[in-house]
């Protein structure tokens, strides 16, 4: 479908990238801290039976004046123990240096003009280009650098007009989720009056003179960034009128809490209606726009499954979906007998996860996972193989995304220790001839990067990916960051990020396991993670510190340990569970208060991952790993930074603020508990500058909690 062609923008790997990167070690010998005092409140709720106390419930009003001045105290501390490392000035140089080069994405198509991302290396936010030609002299379309003093409005192409004459942009400002979209002309670079406002997670997809998108209801003043999302709806918006005039295409009256996103084919003909209850499952309908046919039809039942329609062959739909196929297939469905034994398999299952498919120039592209690497081929229409693409080595690859008429595509290539690389390739012989090639201040030849397997408690194989300067000595005494993610079918992949060089170039070992809950090996890998199976996730990460201490890469004193958004939870999970195995903790915007998560904005969208707390079996497992209810007196935790922002409204702060006063409160030793609380940002940092000073802060509390001193004094 036509938004489908926007999936390949090299800004969201780069700025995805950043929020996964964070990570820490055990305090050594330091001073007892004083923390602020945190007032306890009598607030005790009643699970089935099960009387759970929550003293800090206050914190959840992150408006509230009270809790602004928690906030203040508790970054007071945080920063004068920061400002006390005596090296933490040139961490930040050198992680400045090192992302001071120029990175382009893909260029991506939209009739005679050609659209690109280009940051020259510190800017706050990439600035869009667009050229006449793919020859044609590159000219800024939009710097979203002007937009704003501090830099944190950010800009997205999101869809184009079937003449290719306007272009929608979602702009989002400090972070949060909810987004405006505009339009601008593209010929003269001029923005229209058109605005459509509280869109989250929505693109445009245009049809005639028009857009669809999807919309909420205004929240309440000073509810914004912590009231629960309900009844999304999907509207079409005619060019040059109000808002208030668009036109309701879609709602459920009946289920307040579930997604709705519209798509148009390529052409113009198909109207394709996603209906999901969370982060998974789904259900997909159709109408044909040329025909006037007034209500959607059913396509695919839900919600069991997931399923994704990626083009229209004619009168018949392309989906790639896990439909009696755990590690996905490509069928052909005609939607007037839209029943599965009348599916045709183009790409039946095999043993490799298909991640992604996609067309262009007549010619089908089929990505899949080998143990968690990415392996490409090309195929006809029909199935028919016409060659694997070669890749210059392990790593991911991504692209291969395009237009019926195109002759040629782009990809991307990286690895851990390949910069990535932007091929032009064409389509009709094959040949991939190198785009564009980022020059990082990095040598790659120093650095080793391996693949191992090591068991996890129950037996399960599990891979792991350690990078590490070669030649390096297995004494148990090198700074370790481990990091992983474990959840709603997400794949680690082998990706370069500059962030993790000062790791590696400090004799260090960056490690990356593909634990369960992702999905490396397709959804029975993610489900051997997900509900009452979610202590796998843990225990896999715990097994692979484990490896490491015992195949002497490091020990837990030197052992560190991060992860972001559901990585967060990971990282707060294993450290209450196992608190002797590692010796700093980092974890980044997590959901730590498992009983209460779905109570605030899209919080009730993860249920179908975790489960609820308002099912008496799903509250059982619950409470037995949620961070915030399993902190104990008398227990010496990792010396700890938590971190999140005060615009997160996906994973509110709320989680973080009372994860970090219970700690600070239960701490049997003196192991800093810190919690660093970002302005003007949210689930991932706002700008490059914001990300780049967290980043300083957390390498400069790991090596000094690790009694190390870095290479840059």
């Amino acid at each position: 479908m036509r938004e489908k062609k926007m999936l390949f923008f090299g800004f969201l790997i780069f700025s995805i990238s950043l929020a996964f990167i964070f990570s820490g070690c055990r305090h050594q010998g330091k001073e007892k801290l004083i923390y602020p005092k945190t007032k306890k409140v009598e607030v005790v709720d009643n699970y089935f039976g099960t009387k759970v106390p929550d003293p800090y419930r206050w914190l959840e009003n992150d408006n509230s004046e009270e809790t602004k001045k928690w906030v203040e105290e508790e970054n007071k501390l945080t920063f004068a123990f920061l400002d006390k490392i005596p090296y933490r000035e040139k961490i930040g140089q050198r992680l400045k240096d090192l992302y001071n080069y120029p990175r382009i994405s893909q260029p991506f198509r939209a009739g005679q003009y050609y659209f690109f991302y280009k940051n020259n290396g510190l800017q706050n936010q990439s600035v869009i280009y667009v050229q006449k030609g793919i020859d044609g002299p590159p000219e800024v379309f939009i710097d979203p650098n002007e937009l704003s003093p501090d830099g944190t409005v950010r800009i997205a192409l999101s869809g184009f007009s079937p003449d290719f004459r306007y272009v929608a942009i979602v702009r989002s400002e400090a972070g949060s989720d909810w987004s405006e979209i505009r339009v601008m002309e593209i010929a003269t670079k001029k923005e229209l009056p058109d605005r459509i406002k509280w869109v989250k997670f929505s693109g445009a997809s245009w049809y005639k003179d028009g857009f669809f998108y999807s919309g909420y209801e205004k929240p309440a003043p000073g509810q914004e960034l912590m009231a629960r999302n309900e009844f999304q709806k999907v509207y079409y918006h005619k060019l040059g009128e109000p808002q208030e005039k668009d036109r309701l295409i879609y709602e459920d009256k009946e289920h307040p809490l579930r997604y709705f996103s519209l798509g148009v084919t390529e052409d113009q003909k198909y109207a394709i209606l996603q209906i999901s209850a969370g982060t998974s499952g789904n259900e997909i309908y159709w109408k044909d726009l040329n025909e006037g046919q007034s209500k959607f039809q059913l396509l695919i039942p839900g919600f069991d499954n997931d399923s994704e329609v990626i083009d229209n062959l004619g009168d018949k739909f392309l989906v790639r979906t896990n439909v009696e196929a755990p590690n996905y297939r490509l069928v052909l469905i005609d939607p007037k007998k839209p029943a599965k034994e009348n599916w045709q398999d183009i790409l039946p299952q095999k043993s490799e996860v298909l991640t992604a498919a996609s067309t262009a120039g007549g010619y089908l592209f089929a990505t899949y996972l080998q143990d968690a690497h990415t392996v490409v081929y090309q195929y006809q229409p029909n199935g028919n193989l016409v060659r694997q693409i070669e890749l210059p080595t392990i790593g991911t690859a991504s692209g291969f995304g395009g237009w019926r008429d195109d002759k040629f595509i782009f990809y991307t290539f990286n690895s851990f220790n390949y910069p990535p690389t932007i091929y032009r390739y064409e389509l009709s012989s094959g040949k991939s001839e190198i785009f564009n090639r980022q020059e990082v201040k990095f040598n790659p030849e120093d650095y080793e990067v391996k693949q191992i397997f090591y068991n996890s408690q129950d037996g399960t194989r599990v891979p792991m990916f350690i990078v590490h300067k070669k030649g390096l000595v297995l004494n148990g005494k090198n700074p370790t960051f481990l990091t992983a993610y474990g959840g709603f079918n997400i794949s680690l992949l082998p990706a370069f990020n500059p962030s993790i060089i000062p790791i590696l170039e400090n004799g260090g070992v960056f490690a990356q396991p593909n634990i369960r809950g992702g999905g490396e090996y397709g959804e029975n890998w993610h489900r051997a993670g997900m509900l009452q199976n979610k202590q796998n996730v843990f225990n896999d990460f715990i097994a692979a510190a484990e490896y490491l201490i015992k195949e002497k890469y490091t020990s837990p004193r030197y052992l560190a340990i991060s992860g972001a958004s559901n990585g967060g939870l990971l990282i707060g999970a294993v450290m209450t569970q196992r608190p002797e195995l590692f010796g700093v903790a980092f974890p980044a915007v997590g959901v730590m208060d498992m009983l209460r998560f779905h109570k605030f904005t899209v919080g009730w969208g993860w249920v179908v991952e975790y489960g609820s707390s308002d099912n008496e079996d799903q509250f059982k497992y619950l409470i037995k790993y949620s961070p915030l209810q399993n902190i104990k007196d008398g227990v010496c935790y990792p010396a700890t930074m938590i971190t999140t922002a005060d615009h997160d409204d996906r994973v509110v702060p709320a989680h973080s603020f009372k994860f970090a006063a219970t700690l600070q409160e239960k701490q049997a030793c003196n192991n800093p508990i810190l919690i660093r609380i970002e302005t003007r940002s949210g689930h991932g940092s706002s700008n490059i500058t914001k990300a780049l000073d967290e980043l300083t802060d957390k390498y400069a509390f790991m090596f000094y909690i690790m009694g190390i001193t870095p290479i840059y004094k």
